[in-house]
């Protein structure tokens, strides 16, 4: 036998080694695989791979600045006649981005004046119905002073309802908002007083398409049964989904609503109501609506012993809606910012020189308590209205604005000093 020949049966002897002992491990691995599929089996427990990650929690492309729509539809919602929607479909035919349940638009209006001419102003409404690619819907409310009182009637809500038709073009920037429904799986509590129902649509309508196995209920809050907004709608989407639960509430209902249903409740919305309705599970609460309502609801949730993590509201006004645990966690204070003493606001075109108060909130809400008119709109960060120059110092911004703010500038609404700073109002 020659040395090659000799070589040639060494390796392959090692080859035929290395193949027994990899088939030998591979029998053993499968043996043991083969056991647990059989124990998880024995003892119920799924054996699934891992859930895909979803595209709708990337988010959405948009359009920059504003874009043209047409009015398709103008709808009159409840009996009073107070709330409209408007079905609105882009001019150019393209297609929409997907939005997030809970999310507004932002309008740029023309309002005439009385002394002719128009006036630009910037409003924001939050879309009222799931996500479509063809169109978007808003319902608004006309807002009246109350009796007596001299404040004037909502401006962009009057002329929504009486100067916005079929065919009118509006200008409107890309869906935005952080206050939007999980994609979990979790129960969920969706609670709307009065035009607060809005987003509270939204997340309700997507949730029913998307996830109908999901426990959902709607508590809606309203003075009576004329201001309830798409009433039937909202009962028969409950009696054709069985893990949808409608709870009207009334606060001041009319004589012939007091001996109604079970899903009527006499009187306003509150933790105690939700104590008799709702089982011992980890539900997520939403909720929108006017300062009155956050104010009693949110802490109320809090003493109740909901975590902080599950409580998610945008209120009529929000930041003037104080969480208790959010009030000392760094999540919301940030390093080496407006906690610190001796911080001065300065404000250059009024020339008036104010000591930073943290208590005040944003920087907006420290300007117009110190007699500082600031053009605002959504107040959270989305419109971009109360954008302002920073001549000198830096601000810390309170949760990331959906509004790219250009540079050497600050969004007011959501933002606080970081040390002392000048600004262009």
């Amino acid at each position: 036998m020659t040395s090659l020949a000799l070589l040639l049966w060494i390796v392959s002897g090692i080859v035929l080694q290395l193949a027994i002992y990899l088939g030998i491990g591979f029998w053993r691995h499968w043996q043991d695989y083969q056991a647990l599929r059989h124990r998880a089996a024995e003892f119920n427990l799924p054996v699934a791979p891992l859930p895909p990650v979803e595209a709708g929690d990337t988010p959405a492309a948009a359009w920059p600045a504003f874009r043209t729509f047409r009015v398709e539809r103008k709808v009159v919602e409840d009996a009073a006649q107070s709330v409209c929607s408007f079905y609105l479909m882009p001019q150019d035919g393209q297609a929409l981005p997907p939005f997030r349940p809970g999310q507004f638009l932002t309008f740029r209006l023309d309002l005439p004046m009385a002394t002719g001419g128009t006036e630009q102003i910037v409003r924001c409404y939050s879309l009222s119905d799931a996500p479509r690619p063809d169109g978007y819907r808003v319902s608004i409310k006309r807002l009246l002073p109350p009796v007596g009182s001299q404040v004037p009637p909502g401006r962009s809500s009057g002329f929504f309802h009486d100067h916005v038709d079929v065919g009118s073009l509006l200008q409107v920037r890309a869906p935005a908002g952080h206050f939007h429904i999980d994609r979990s799986d979790a129960p969920v509590v969706l609670i709307g007083g009065g035009i607060g129902i809005t987003p509270m649509l939204s997340m309700l309508s997507w949730c029913l398409n998307e996830q109908p196995a999901r426990e959902v209920w709607l508590f809606y809050g309203v003075r009576d049964g004329s201001e309830l907004m798409m009433q039937a709608h909202l009962e028969a989407l409950a009696a054709a989904h069985h893990n949808f639960h409608l709870r009207f509430c009334f606060s001041r209902p009319l004589a012939e609503e007091s001996a109604r249903s079970a899903d009527h409740h006499r009187g306003r919305i509150d933790v105690r109501l939700l104590r008799m309705e709702l089982a011992l599970k980890p539900y997520h609460f939403y909720i929108c609506g006017p300062t009155t309502l956050m104010e009693s609801l949110v802490p109320a949730l809090e003493d109740w012993g909901v975590p902080d993590a599950h409580i998610h509201f945008e209120a009529f006004g929000p930041a003037s809606i104080k969480r208790r645990r959010a009030a000392t966690s760094p999540a919301t204070i940030p390093q080496n910012g407006a906690e610190d003493a001796g911080i001065v606001v300065t404000f250059a075109q009024s020339g008036k020189q104010f000591p930073w108060q943290p208590a005040a909130g944003s920087l907006l809400e420290f300007a117009e308590a110190n007699g500082i008119a600031v053009d605002s709109g959504c107040r959270a960060g989305g419109c971009g209205t109360c954008q302002t120059t920073i001549r000198v110092g830096e601000v810390a911004y309170r949760q990331p604005p959906d509004y790219d703010p250009e540079p050497g500038t600050c969004l007011l609404c959501v933002c606080v000093p970081r040390a002392n700073v000048t600004l262009e109002v």
